[in-house]
């Protein structure tokens, strides 16, 4: 069994665990080393058995507590070499493995793949980590769903994606036009009519778990993103959970394997 706990997402911060056969990886670090085993405690995410931290860029609210909690608990840092550029200064003694479109690596039970993303970041990535029983594809912070990304994804158990920001929500939020254009422009972020759009394509039989994440607080609630998702992946033929992660408290865990419908686990 693959076990995938979202421990936060949005625009103050991102992070989630992968966990098989008694190890983790964590993929993106974007609160401090201390909240980050204060949420993994809460979700019985077993910091221990981390084999390493995967990166999707160096931003704040996805790398934040990467540097310290790699060095605390021993494990390398898998990202792109321009991620890595940008976090050398306060890595210290940290180990890089570089992450490239070219080739898997390998951290412990995990394989992991990637794939360049449109976003303002030095070298900014969608990710797909497999296990013998799973796969999960890993797409926020994206202007715009490349081809290259639009393959990552293809074929996944589960997909965790980016619905940043409600059109209509995005006008009416009080942003100067400078920053809305940002937030809606090839370099910026997801909205829920194209995460909807793109995940419709990627519907398939065994495609168990969506998750919607990195949602804005100003630009998007809940609801917005599920009334724009829904219908979308329902018109595909989606048989399986739909999710939205929360940014005050890990949503999940979700049980995934390839040949059985994935379920949500009980959370005590």
């Amino acid at each position: 069994m693959t076990r995938l706990v979202v421990l936060g997402s949005g625009s103050k911060g991102n992070a989630l665990a992968i966990s098989e056969g008694g190890a983790t990886l964590l993929v993106d670090v974007g609160f401090s080393a201390r909240e980050i085993r204060r949420r993994a405690a809460a979700a019985q995410v077993p910091l221990d058995a981390v084999t390493g931290i995967a990166l999707t860029h160096e931003h704040g609210d996805h790398a934040t507590g990467a540097a310290l909690l790699a060095r605390e608990l021993g494990v390398p840092v898998f990202c792109s070499p321009g991620t890595w550029d940008r976090l050398r200064v306060r890595a210290g003694h940290a180990r890089h493995v570089p992450l490239t479109m070219t080739s898997a690596v390998e951290a412990g039970p995990f394989r992991i793949e990637s794939a360049q993303t449109s976003h303002d970041a030095a070298e900014p990535l969608a990710l797909a980590v497999s296990s013998v029983r799973a796969s999960i594809g890993i797409a926020y912070d994206l202007g715009r769903p490349t081809a290259a990304v639009r393959y990552l994804l293809r074929g996944r158990t589960a997909v965790v994606l980016e619905a940043n920001h409600d059109d209509v929500l995005l006008r009416s939020s009080g942003y100067p036009p400078a920053v809305q254009q940002r937030i809606a422009g090839a370099g910026g972020h997801l909205s829920n009519r194209a995460a909807a759009e793109l995940l419709a394509d990627l519907v398939h039989p065994d495609l168990a778990i969506v998750v919607l994440a990195h949602l804005s607080e100003r630009c998007n609630t809940e609801q917005h993103a599920r009334d724009a998702v829904f219908p979308a992946l329902m018109a595909a033929g989606f048989v399986g959970a739909l999710h939205v992660a929360r940014q005050a408290e890990p949503t999940g865990p979700f049980s995934l394997t390839i040949s059985t419908e994935a379920a949500v686990l009980p959370t005590g």
